[in-house]
């Protein structure tokens, strides 16, 4: 039976472990001991592993025939050494992967000023955060035309579901969004389809293929929140001029909102053979309805 190795086993990455644990042997990399319960649950076979400390990656060597690299780069810097460790060690004895699917992010392409773009668009990300995330695209790339290995990276915009990933705390806090006229369009995935096109990259995406992991949704920042708001039957946010936001909120958060563009999505429903379950906010929403209210 062929084996998956997970690393970074988060939310989107447990998702599909049970999809993947009836089909091939998975072994999820967590760097918390008080994890490993859960992933056996799941059906995965936990190894305690940091990809901060290079000797705890001696294990990784060889054991994966598909890798699914979902952990972040650190929070500081401009390069990704997470994931230059995590190559080296999975070609420590000599062995090498056939497939690795990557998550990474559309802030990779930074301001676009709202204009529609593929995966063929340069990247220019805006902030240190983009950057790492460009370093290790190119870490990855690289690895795969020097191996042959088949690298597929998945740019995620904002990550949602229903349950954990809303901005409840946002809207009861009374956070501001821009006004209509200073609004950037934004992006979204569920986070289950985001789980299921991380795992169908590594059989059917292309060699060295970037895919823009998004939904069919095309809005405005400040519709994504007064559309939550509605579902959750909380107040609609504030609108507020740009120039008014900068001492309100997080430097994160205004970093988001000076982003501007709309991903289209063909090469995912094409090359990966994708149909989404929630093709846009708007349908997650309405179809979950009952948890929201």
């Amino acid at each position: 039976m062929k084996q998956v190795l997970i690393v970074g086993s988060g939310d989107v990455a447990r998702r599909i472990i049970p999809w993947l644990a009836v089909r091939f042997r998975v072994t999820a990399v967590t760097r918390r001991a008080e994890e490993c319960a859960a992933l056996r649950t799941l059906g995965a076979t936990p190894l305690v592993a940091d990809l901060d400390l290079p000797h705890t990656l001696l294990r990784l060597a060889g054991i994966a025939d598909y890798v699914l690299h979902c952990a972040p780069p650190p929070s500081v810097g401009i390069d990704d050494p997470r994931t230059r460790r995590l190559l080296a060690a999975l070609t420590r004895r000599g062995s090498l992967p056939r497939r690795i699917s990557y998550i990474s992010t559309t802030g990779v392409y930074g301001d676009c000023g709202g204009a529609w773009l593929d995966e063929t668009r340069p990247l220019r990300p805006d902030s240190d955060r983009a950057g790492r995330r460009v370093a290790a695209e190119a870490h990855l790339r690289r690895f795969g035309m020097r191996t042959g290995c088949r690298v597929s990276i998945l740019r995620a915009p904002g990550i949602y579901d229903t349950e954990a990933r809303l901005p409840r705390a946002r809207l009861l806090k009374g956070d501001p969004v821009l006004v209509a006229e200073d609004d950037v369009f934004t992006n979204h995935i569920h986070a289950d389809d985001l789980a299921r096109l991380s795992a169908l990259a590594l059989f059917r995406g292309r060699p060295n293929r970037a895919y823009n992991a998004t939904d069919d949704s095309t809005m405005r920042m400040g519709d994504y929140f007064d559309l939550v708001a509605d579902a959750c039957g909380l107040p609609r946010p504030p609108r507020l001029p740009r120039a008014e936001l900068a001492g309100r909120l997080s430097a994160m958060t205004l970093s988001f909102m000076s982003e501007s563009r709309r991903l289209m999505n063909g090469r995912i429903k094409r090359e990966l053979r994708v149909g989404l379950r929630h093709p846009t906010v708007a349908d997650a929403l309405a179809a979950m309805l009952p948890t929201v209210s």
